[in-house]
Formats: structure tokens, C-alpha cells, sequence
């Protein structure tokens, strides 16, 4: 067939890093990152975190081609910090909301049973 294998959508090939990230020299305080197997599930998620960042200026992402599993972020930051530290910041709030949501259903859960 033309599709690719769908284990091909998650399992990273050997030495294929999940993430890389390369300097916008277009806009000031920017970066590009391409995230590897993954899909509009966790770039939206990253992008919405991001933006309740004061100092996030702008968060973006696309998926260049249905059949291609990268996911293309762009980060810019108003100088306070950088990039980087803003989507490392924003992922740690996104597992801190994770938990919490877990737990809440679990409580939630219990009282059915």
C-alpha cells in the first residue's frame, strides 16, 4: 500500500531524537522546534499552555503533511525568557493539569462505586 506502517506514527527509529530545536533569525527572541511522532493532540495542548505564558508573544504549530508525524512549533517570547524555558515551563504546567485532572476523576470515580 501507499500509507505508511502506523507503528510509523509513534515509535522513534534508532538514534532519531524526539525533539530539535533551531533559532529563528528572522524574529527576535524565536524558535523553531520539530517535535517527532506526534500529532494535533499534544500541539494544541503546548500551544494553549504556552499562551497563558505573560511572556509568551506568540505559539504556533502545523503538521506539514497528514502522512508526516512532526509536529512544527514556534515559539516567541517578548526577551523576559527564552523559548526554551517557556515550553519546558508550559510542559510542566501541562503534567501538573494532567495530575490534578487524573485525580479529580479518580475522586469523582470513587463516589460511584
Amino acid at each position: 500500500m501507499n500509507h505508511p506502517e502506523s507503528y510509523e506514527s509513534f515509535v522513534l527509529e534508532q538514534g532519531e531524537d524526539k525533539i530539535t530545536a533551531e533559532k529563528d533569525t528572522r524574529v527576535t527572541n524565536s524558535m523553531n522546534f520539530v517535535i517527532r511522532k506526534e500529532d494535533h493532540t499534544l500541539g494544541n495542548l503546548i500551544r494553549m499552555a504556552l499562551l497563558e505564558d505573560q511572556n509568551v508573544l506568540f505559539s504556533g504549530y502545523k503538521i506539514p503533511h497528514p502522512l508526516s508525524f512532526d509536529l512544527h512549533l514556534k515559539i516567541q517570547t517578548n526577551g523576559q525568557t527564552t523559548p526554551t524555558q517557556a515550553l519546558e515551563t508550559s510542559i510542566s504546567n501541562l503534567k501538573e493539569t494532567i495530575k490534578k485532572l487524573e485525580k479529580d476523576f479518580s475522586d469523582d470515580l470513587s463516589t460511584f462505586n
